[in-house]
Parts: structure tokens; C-alpha cells; sequence
């Protein structure tokens, strides 16, 4: 039973090329394509089983009788989880199939969203006691252990994307199909609450949870049979040699390294100052993205006096323009910077420091502006987000650990979710909500200062491998 488990999970082993050039380019452009679109639609349902329950928050909370702390608590067990979970699964997912690895994924964090539900049907508050606790504890931590099992299945989607664009798409190209990829975020998150917000209206709270559940299990089974493992699992050759695309001189080719997976792991991410830098700056990203994410609708009832419409409106372009920010930093960094991501980082923070000035600045009865304001925050921190954390630390490894390295940026960047939902909160209370904008702003900074070491030191090896 042990080693079938394994040998489902296990990634394929390659297979030599016997193709033509001819079978190679016809297979290589079916398979690009098809691996493109099923991993957009797949990280596009992963959100219907994540972001249901910012929906259902208050349905939830006034059925179920949880106050505001409750509600947190319950929140703050996926975050924990998911934070981990990146990091431990993109380890595994390295070594995974990603046809067997990510539809699995899914499915399960469908069945936790049913479990979900299902602890809230058979566990009344106030009805029963369950060994000495009331009932209404013993629900809280069904919810939360759930919820943060959802946590770990949905952390589970990201790293195997991140292998598949790394392996089937070359350096040239990547930073613009990661972009486009990189939008079904924004789609997924616009998708969930308009699903949610309608099943909720019209079959109560739990809808939330079991229609995007159905969902999500069916697509699962869909995508094992569109998706598949990386190239070399199909007998074809490297991306880079079926681009005629030259390996990056100092760096050993990704077919010839015969180190141990550890090895590699250690010198590309333990041992890798580059993913160092970047992993501290993915905090600052993440303390400006939950920032603007989570607080800008509250800063905009109570500063600014907008209806909680106005304001929800508002936080929508953010989100939406945001897609159109992350795909516009791949392509320039593509065209203009010849896959050199670091100087559209540089820039696009410091037009984002530009934005939450005008933002904060500009007059409550203005609101054409605050929209336009709001999308370039929007715009100007999806760019940094998708580049930092990701594009450039797969970028900055090895391929053979690309899962890897996006789960380890990716715990410094709840570290990061963590310290903009605790700060954003504490400094209002204390200094108001100049304090948070404070607060953005510095982490801006700090992130600028980190990209620009980081450009000099990049710059710095460039010409040590030349020489």
C-alpha cells in the first residue's frame, strides 16, 4: 500500500529523446499551451475553496454565534498552515508528479471544505456538551482544524505551478507567461466573491462552501488528465535547447547536475544570498499587500466617510488593475530588461510610494481619484508581489528546486501577512491611520533598499562571470 502511494506521487522518470525535430516542435507547442491553461484554471478554482469564507464571514458569524475574535482565530488557522505548508510542500512537490501531485491538492481541500460545513450541521452552540467543554468550543476548533487542513491542501497549488512554468517555459519568455499566468489570482478571488455572494444570497452561508467544493473536485479530476510533468517525462529535450536559447555561463546546465537533491537545495536556497534578499523583501511586499488588501475599505468608511459600496468598489479596481500591473512588469522585464527583474521592482515601488501619497493626500469628496489612486496601489505592488517571491527566486535557483524556493520565499511572505494584519491594527489604535500609512510607506522603502543591494550585488556577479 506504502510504495503505491509513492509510486502515485512519484515524478516520472525521463525518457530519452527519440522524437524529430519536427515531432519535437508540434509536441513542445501542444503541451506548452495545454500546461498553460490548465494550471491558470486550476489556481483559479484553488480560490473558490480558499476565499469563500471572507464571504461568509458575517452570515457565518451570526448563525454560528462567533464573535469577531472567533472569526480571527479561524482566519488566522489557514494563514499558519498555508504559510508552512508552501515551504514543506514545495519540498515535496520538487520531486513530485504535478499531474498527480496538484489535482490531489485540490480535491482534498474540496473535502475539508465539506468537512467544513459539516462540523457546523452536527455540532450545535448550546445544544450539547462534549466532555465537559460547551459545545460551541468544541465547534470553534472543529472550524479551525478545517480550515487550517484547507490551509495546507490549498498550499499545496502553488509549488507545482511554479515547476511547470519553470520547466516548460525558457528564461526569455517566462517573465511574461508567469505574468499572464500570475492574473489568476485576481480572477480567482473576483470569481469566488461573486460565486460566494450569490450562493449565499440564495441558499444561505454553507453554499459558500459546498457548491465551490463540487467544483473544485471535479476540475481535480480534470486536470489529471490535462496536466503533466515536466518535459524530459515526455522524451523531449530542455526548453532551453528546444529554444536554442545558450545556458547562463558560471552555472552548471540543469541536465549535467548530478548532486543530490539536498545539495542543490542548499546551495541554490540555504547557502543563496540572492534568495536571502529576496525573501526578507517579500515580507515588506506582503506587509504592503495585506495592508492595502485588508484595511483600505476600513480606512475609507471611517476617513473618508464612504458607504461600505463606495468603498468595496474601490478595493474591487485595486484588485482588478492589479492583474494588469503583474503582467505589465513580466513583459517589460522581458522586452525592455532582457529577463533582468530587478530594476521593474525598483521602479515599480517607488511609483507605489508615489500612489499611497496621492491616495492618502487626495480629498474624501474626490472619488474619481481615489479610484484611479487605488488601482496604481494596485497596479504597482502586483508587479513587485509576483516578481519578488516568485519569477525571481525560481529564477535565482535551480529549476530542480524551483517548488522549493517559492515555498521558502513564500513563509517569509505570511511572516509578512502576519506582521501587516497585527502592525496595521496596532499603529491605528495608537497613532491613527496616519501611523498605518506610515507604515506602508517605511515598508516600501526598506523594500526599495533591499532591491537595490540586491541589483548592485547581481550586477557585481554578472561581470565576476564575464571575466
Amino acid at each position: 500500500m506504502t510504495n503505491r502511494f509513492i509510486e502515485f506521487f512519484k515524478e516520472p522518470p525521463a525518457r530519452e529523446v527519440t522524437m524529430s525535430e519536427e515531432e519535437i516542435r508540434d509536441t513542445y507547442e501542444h503541451f506548452r499551451w495545454r500546461i498553460f491553461y490548465s494550471s491558470f484554471i486550476a489556481y483559479v478554482v484553488f480560490h473558490l475553496c480558499r476565499k469563500n469564507i471572507a464571504v461568509a464571514l458575517p452570515s457565518m458569524g451570526k448563525a454560528l454565534n462567533l464573535s469577531n475574535t472567533e472569526l480571527g482565530l479561524l482566519g488566522s488557522s489557514l494563514y499558519i498552515t498555508y504559510g508552512m505548508g508552501k515551504f514543506i510542500n514545495g519540498v515535496l512537490a520538487d520531486k513530485s508528479n504535478v499531474r498527480t501531485f496538484l489535482p490531489t491538492a485540490l480535491i482534498l481541500s474540496a473535502i475539508c471544505n465539506i468537512c467544513f460545513v459539516l462540523s457546523a450541521l452536527f455540532v450545535t452552540p448550546g445544544h450539547v456538551s462534549f466532555f465537559g467543554l460547551p459545545s460551541a468550543t468544541v465547534l470553534l476548533w472543529l472550524l479551525c482544524f478545517f480550515w487550517g487542513a484547507n490551509g495546507w491542501f490549498q498550499s499545496c497549488g502553488f509549488p507545482p505551478v511554479a515547476k511547470s512554468l519553470s520547466y516548460w517555459f525558457s528564461n526569455s519568455e517566462r517573465g511574461t507567461k508567469w505574468s499572464l499566468w500570475s492574473t489568476s489570482h485576481q480572477i480567482g478571488v473576483f470569481s469566488t466573491v461573486m460565486l460566494s455572494g450569490f450562493v449565499i444570497e440564495h441558499l444561505g452561508w454553507m453554499a459558500a462552501f459546498y457548491i465551490p467544493a463540487i467544483i473544485c473536485a471535479i476540475t481535480g479530476i480534470w486536470l489529471f488528465d490535462r496536466l503533466r510533468d515536466k518535459p524530459q517525462t515526455l522524451g523531449l529535450p530542455d526548453v532551453e535547447k528546444f529554444r536554442n536559447e545558450p545556458q547562463v555561463k558560471c552555472e552548471n546546465p540543469e541536465d549535467k547536475d548530478e548532486r543530490s537533491y539536498f545539495e542543490i537545495f542548499k546551495k541554490h536556497i540555504l547557502c543563496n544570498p540572492i534568495i536571502w534578499m529576496l525573501a526578507i523583501a517579500y515580507i515588506f511586499v506582503y506587509i504592503i499587500r495585506f495592508g492595502t488588501e485588508d484595511w483600505l475599505v476600513k480606512y475609507l468608511v471611517e476617513v473618508k466617510g464612504n458607504s461600505l459600496t463606495l468603498a468595496s468598489a474601490k478595493l474591487s479596481t485595486l484588485a482588478l488593475v492589479g492583474a494588469g500591473g503583474a503582467i505589465l512588469a513580466g513583459v517589460i522585464s522581458d522586452k525592455i530588461y532582457k529577463s533582468n527583474r530587478t530594476p521593474i521592482n525598483i521602479i515599480f515601488l517607488i511609483c507605489l510610494i508615489i500612489s499611497l501619497l496621492a491616495f492618502a493626500k487626495n480629498p474624501a469628496e474626490n472619488n474619481i481619484l481615489d479610484f484611479v489612486y487605488a488601482a496604481m496601489i494596485g497596479m504597482f505592488t502586483s508587479g513587485p508581489q509576483m516578481l519578488i517571491g516568485g519569477l525571481c527566486a525560481v529564477e535565482s535557483s535551480s529549476k530542480k528546486v524551483a517548488s522549493a524556493s517559492i515555498g521558502f520565499t513564500g513563509i517569509f511572505g505570511y511572516i509578512g501577512a502576519a506582521m501587516s494584519s497585527g502592525g496595521t491594527g496596532f499603529l491605528v489604535d495608537k497613532f491613527g491611520w496616519n501611523g498605518a500609512i506610515g507604515f506602508w510607506l517605511v515598508s516600501t522603502l526598506i523594500c526599495i533598499l533591499i532591491c537595490t543591494i540586491l541589483l548592485i550585488y547581481e550586477e557585481n556577479k554578472k561581470r565576476k562571470c564575464k571575466d
